[in-house]
């Protein structure tokens, strides 16, 4: 594959200059490194030779992720796959968002992730590597946990996005050079593997740079692990492990539900690991707030477009999924209404509020899905009271009576239900859950023509880089899509 060749090879025969670079150049080191690093040039597997060095390399994929716009802003998974499927509808023409709104996108739009995140899978194999072989680490296990853990996440976004993905554990670009794609069972098998070593090497506790305790929880811990590995094994159909998995979190005292309005707030009570944003950032802020929001005015001016101010606005589709008096509708979006003819009424996604550094970030696990990963396995497990118990207490913090169903297929659409107005733009969890739910041809091939489009099976996966394709002989486009 092209960009293991690119990558993994920068690693090997330049890593002195990865680190350089890492340490003081790349946006959001800053924040996770507190202290200077050593002048001396690093290199070879002395990039890991002090807990401070080890640390850095893996502040710059934290950095990275955080100021990317993979995981936010206009670009970022949540928009476009809410575009892609049914929950938001563009306000502009760009031309890549009425591509993924129209369900015709092709590899030139799709590949971003797909680079950025076999770009760091390659770091997280160099760290996996070399960490062990150093006696001096005082955090080893923090460290390596993390890299485990970073190396789970980043493959649990290309299976979901992709399907069938190359598998590169190795940092030897002669053999990730020509890797075909793995089964998605295979690449599965390997996401639980890696979070079960993650699990074994952190502890409960968040840490800072120097390995020391601290409230932020701006890094992966043993929860964070936890969290991911209970959406695994719902994702994969082990609804036993699933509801373990979620009951340790569920169970913790330190993690709740908070109110609407306070959830999305930096290091919320209901945060298992969100991602800082660096202060030095162009826009030192959750973009999405910049993407879905922006301060638009309640009233738009005359002479003004809802475009002058935001990407995007929720979808009919969206909105009809709100059940009356639903607080989540009146607190995580708000209408804004045009002044020009014809006079049009908008509802913009209000998850995140502030354009202050560090009052928000980028949420990428919390407590409520927690119970709806439990809800969802006891209901596939029958346990129909259980799923309703875990229901009910996302339903009660959103101002709703509890669930009346009585039959287990009745319970999982409302819990498929339930993940839809709880979970809405957050980072694909919509466009994932049609897919594993078979349900997406149904949903989408009803909501295409209202888009303009026509649904086609193959479009549930994204295609790959065509790039990498050309240069990697084994590797082959999604099907349905040209090479």
């Amino acid at each position: 594959m092209k960009i293991q060749n690119k990558f993994i090879r920068l690693r090997f025969e330049h890593i002195s200059m990865f680190c350089f670079i890492c340490l003081i150049s790349i946006t959001g080191c800053k924040k996770f490194v507190e202290v200077p690093l050593p002048v001396s040039t690093i290199s070879g597997n002395a990039a890991f030779i002090t807990d401070q060095s080890s640390a850095a390399v893996l502040n710059n994929i934290y950095g990275s992720l955080a100021s990317s716009g993979t995981f936010d802003s206009y670009q970022g998974i949540g928009i476009y796959s809410g575009l892609y499927a049914d929950e938001l509808t563009p306000a502009t023409s760009n031309q890549v968002m009425t591509a993924f709104y129209g369900d015709a996108v092709q590899s030139a739009n799709t590949s971003i992730y797909w680079t950025r995140f076999y770009q760091q899978i390659a770091t997280t194999n160099v760290a996996i590597e070399q960490i062990p072989l150093q006696a001096k680490l005082t955090h080893k296990n923090q460290w390596l946990g993390e890299a485990y853990f970073l190396r789970a996440f980043m493959y649990s976004y290309l299976v979901n996005l992709y399907g069938d993905v190359p598998l590169a554990i190795t940092s030897d670009y002669k053999v990730t050079n020509a890797l075909a794609r793995a089964p998605k069972s295979d690449v599965y098998k390997q996401i639980i593997a890696d979070l079960k070593q993650a699990q074994s090497l952190l502890t409960d506790d968040y840490m800072d740079t120097r390995g020391s305790t601290t409230t932020d929880k701006g890094r992966p811990n043993k929860l964070t692990a936890t969290a991911l590995l209970a959406r695994t094994y719902l994702y994969t159909a082990d609804y036993a492990d699933a509801e373990a998995q979620a009951s340790v979190l569920i169970s913790n005292p330190n993690l709740k539900l908070t109110a609407l309005a306070q959830t999305f707030l930096a290091n919320s009570d209901e945060t298992i690991w969100a991602l800082a944003i660096e202060p030095t950032d162009l826009t030192p802020y959750e973009k999405d707030y910049a993407a879905y929001n922006d301060g638009t005015p309640t009233v738009i001016p005359a002479g003004k477009k809802l475009s002058t101010y935001v990407y995007v606005s929720l979808s009919p589709q969206m909105i009809k999924a709100f059940e009356t008096g639903d607080q989540r509708f009146t607190t995580w979006s708000r209408p804004v209404t045009t002044t020009d003819a014809p006079v049009t009424t908008y509802n913009l996604v209000n998850k995140y509020k502030s354009a202050v550094n560090g009052v928000e970030y980028i949420m990428i696990f919390r407590q409520a899905e927690q119970y709806l990963i439990r809800a969802e396995a006891r209901a596939m497990q029958n346990n129909l009271n259980g799923a309703k118990a875990d229901l009910d207490v996302v339903r009660t913090r959103a101002g709703l009576s509890g669930v009346t169903v009585s039959t287990q297929a009745n319970m999982l659409a409302a819990v498929l239900h339930e993940r839809q107005v709880e979970m809405f733009t957050e980072l694909g969890a919509r466009l994932f859950d049609l897919r594993r739910s078979g349900t997406i041809d149904a949903v989408m091939g009803a909501v295409a023509p209202s888009k303009g489009s026509s649904w086609q099976s193959f479009m549930q996966l994204w295609p790959i880089s065509s790039q990498d394709i050309l240069t990697d002989p084994n590797l082959k486009q999604t099907p349905g899509y040209q090479p």
